[in-house]
């Protein structure tokens, strides 16, 4: 064959180029979006199968788990997905300690990294919202000592931090006058801040558009296109979506103290598939869009008004729905698969092509976005909280509960950062803490859109086969 001429040569190289610019354009695009894996239901499958559909099937990359139960951590070794694993709120006292940190490192890490990816311990879940003071107090000393352990045993690249819920936040409207609870600014979130820019390590906050929404700010909280939105007088910035408004008002919390340089790691959002018979915005549909809507905003590097080109870590809730969970029916439907692994809605993380769970036909009007949410006792129209048990046994009360229409000014509750006035979650606790979520309840079901995701990928073997003529008629 005879060698190709110079030009032929360049013609070759160029086309070589615009393939590659071509394959890179119509790949899908990788995102920093993993799943929380809870474990109270008694039809969820075994661990192995589970690490299997996630790896082989699935889009997924990242697991977070409430605990560190062996058999899931074990399960996921060798399959390159990496596991965010939480040590017990009871554990964080003997955290503390040196001799505690290092027996915690040797029996939960040591056995199963680096076969297991292990990225994050983290350290208890929503410790803020128990109000126990023992747990508040000792938590910053045991991250501290159990990054010193992990660095001791040769771990350095496992990351420490503690998910908070947005309980955490005063004046959480707007934005940019957002600050840590008065007390725990200082006393908490300063030397935490500290610790976790050092290490490297993100803050992990659980950001809840659902738990912030009313029938009228449904297009606000599911990011709609041409929402009207919420302006933020501070800023002039007028937000349209209310994740992005929850993620900058965590900003600004932490540039008050001077560290809004440490990463933020979302540990949890997500959008119920069911919950209160006439709840409005609660379906598959909804649901779908929501995630759709994660998916795109965490891919595409945008950042936030106030964190622009920003990337998010950030972590759906949930895997499953789980038939066991307490509280209100929502609590048991945030699930983006049934327990046989059919999807309850198409957002394009699969890597084939599936069939979402079957779901029964709504009245029409559970799906207008303009009909208000069910009126509650005091008259205000909201999104329905209701109470949960904790894993203590307490229960956590709405603010209607507690004897009036506005929230306690107790650190417990948590802000709705959103133009609504429900109060937000406190977050889930597979770990055996006592910690729980307060959510609305249950709604009907739709089939939902086909994911665009889905759509707009090209087999590398069609985009070759197109390109490779171009190349032979320049040669």
């Amino acid at each position: 064959m005879a060698t190709p001429s110079r030009h032929g040569r360049r013609v070759l190289g160029a086309a070589a180029v615009m393939i590659c610019i071509f394959l890179v354009a119509v790949a899908p695009v990788a995102t920093a979006i993993g799943v929380n894996y809870g474990t109270k239901g008694d039809n969820l499958p075994p661990p192995a199968t589970v690490a299997a559909f996630l790896a082989n099937r699935t889009l997924i990359d990242r697991v977070k788990l409430f605990d560190n139960n062996p058999d899931i951590v074990r399960a996921f070794a060798g399959t390159g997905i990496s596991v965010m694993v939480t040590a017990a709120n009871g554990d964080i006292p003997r955290l503390a300690t040196k001799e505690g940190a290092a027996a915690w490192v040797a029996a939960n890490v040591a056995p199963y990294y680096p076969a297991t990816e292990i990225s994050l311990v983290a350290v208890g879940n929503e410790i803020m919202d128990t109000g126990d003071q023992s747990l508040i107090g000792n938590l910053v000393p045991a991250m501290h000592a159990l990054k010193a352990a992990l660095d001791a045993a040769g771990y350095r690249r496992i990351r420490v931090s503690t998910p908070s819920s947005l309980g955490i936040l005063v004046d959480s409207q707007p934005p940019s006058a957002t600050r840590f609870r008065d007390g725990w600014d200082v006393a908490v979130f300063a030397p935490m801040l500290e610790f976790l820019r050092k290490t490297g390590s993100p803050l992990v906050v659980n950001a809840y558009p659902y738990f912030g929404y009313n029938g009228d700010t449904l297009p606000y909280a599911l990011a709609r296109p041409n929402n009207p939105g919420v302006l933020d007088g501070g800023t002039g910035i007028t937000y349209r979506s209310m994740f992005q408004a929850q993620l900058d008002s965590v900003y600004s919390a932490m540039k008050k103290l001077g560290f809004e340089d440490v990463e933020i790691l979302v540990g949890e959002t997500g959008w119920p598939t069911k919950a209160m018979d006439g709840q409005v915005g609660v379906s598959p549909a909804e649901a779908a869009e929501y995630v759709r809507y994660l998916i795109g905003e965490v891919g595409s590097g945008s950042g936030t008004p106030l964190m622009p080109k920003r990337t998010f870590e950030t972590y759906i809730f949930a895997l499953f729905n789980e038939d066991l969970k307490p509280g209100p029916v929502a609590e048991r439907n945030f699930g983006m698969f049934q327990p046989d692994f059919t999807p309850m809605y198409d957002v394009g993380i699969m890597k084939e092509a599936v069939k979402t769970a079957p779901t029964p036909a709504v009245p029409a009007a559970a799906h207008d976005s303009n009909a208000t949410a069910p009126t509650q006792g005091n008259g205000s129209s909201s999104a329905t909280a209701s109470a949960r048990p904790s894993e203590d046994g307490s229960t956590d009360k709405t603010p209607e509960e507690a004897g009036g229409g506005e929230a306690p000014s107790s650190p417990k509750s948590e802000p709705a950062v959103g133009n609504s006035s429900e109060a937000a979650p406190k977050g889930d606790n597979d770990d055996g803490g006592n910690s729980g979520k307060t959510k609305p309840e249950e709604g009907g079901a739709a089939q939902p859109p086909a994911s665009e995701a889905s759509r707009s990928t090209f087999p590398v073997s069609w985009v070759l086969a197109m390109a490779l003529p171009l190349v032979v008629l320049h040669v």
